[in-house]
């Protein structure tokens, strides 16, 4: 009995080590910063990081020279189905935490048990806009045309397809609104790999500033207020 008690210590202990180092690492490690790359090329492209104070997304200009999102995430797709929309949000995550975790308050223990270790399914969010507005919430980011040619690449091989190559509509009510929809993706969502640490990703890819590694919104935006 006292050699089951000892070792069920033991474990209780290395558990709570184990949390207790995710949340010194996640909350110290994106103070550690990884610079923008310098170039002398115009910006031509705005995109803007934007959060909900849960989910970051990366916004878009729905049309460039570059891209047409519109044929890739119809707007057909979206309860709404309206018009006279210049940009688009996409974000990455798991797909308990969109379709059942809109806020931190409707967070359910079995949903965080599931994305934290690998057990989900992920999903891509999209989300049309008529106009940005910069906040607290929400910083603009001028990008290179390169820049954005890679930021172009490394959102579309987040998203699955079928084999036309069409992104697959995950047909649901869990829409946050008239003017978003949600797709499946590609990778799995966990403690290590969140919404916001493909958000960060996304950052460095496009040669921006980011945080070393985080797996919150407050990590990327720390760097840009």
């Amino acid at each position: 009995m006292k050699k089951a008690l000892h070792i069920v210590l033991k474990c209780t202990g290395i558990i709570l080590g184990l949390v207790a180092l995710y949340i010194f690492c996640g909350y110290f490690v994106p103070y550690i910063s990884v610079s923008a790359e310098q170039t002398t090329e115009p910006k031509t492209t705005d995109i803007y990081l934007l959060t909900n104070g849960m989910h970051t997304d990366i916004v878009v200009p729905v049309k460039s020279k570059y891209f047409d999102w519109s044929k890739e995430i119809p707007v057909q797709d979206t309860r709404g189905k309206g018009s006279g929309f210049r940009y688009l949000g996409i974000g990455w995550g798991d797909k308990g935490f969109y379709l059942d975790t809109p806020t931190w308050a409707e967070l359910k223990f079995s949903v965080a048990v599931k994305a934290a270790f690998w057990m989900g399914q992920s999903a891509m969010h999209c989300t049309y806009y008529r106009n940005m507005k910069e906040n607290k919430d929400c910083v603009k980011i001028p990008l290179t045309d390169a820049q954005y040619r890679h930021l172009i690449t490394y959102i579309n091989r987040k998203f699955d397809r079928d084999p036309n190559g069409k992104v697959k509509l995950i047909r649901t009510n869990a829409v946050y609104g008239d003017d978003d929809s949600f797709y499946d993706a590609n990778g799995s969502y966990s403690f290590l790999n969140t919404c916001n640490t493909w958000t960060n990703n996304a950052l460095k890819v496009a040669g921006q500033k980011a945080a070393l590694w985080t797996p919150t919104d407050f990590g990327i935006f720390q760097h840009y207020r």
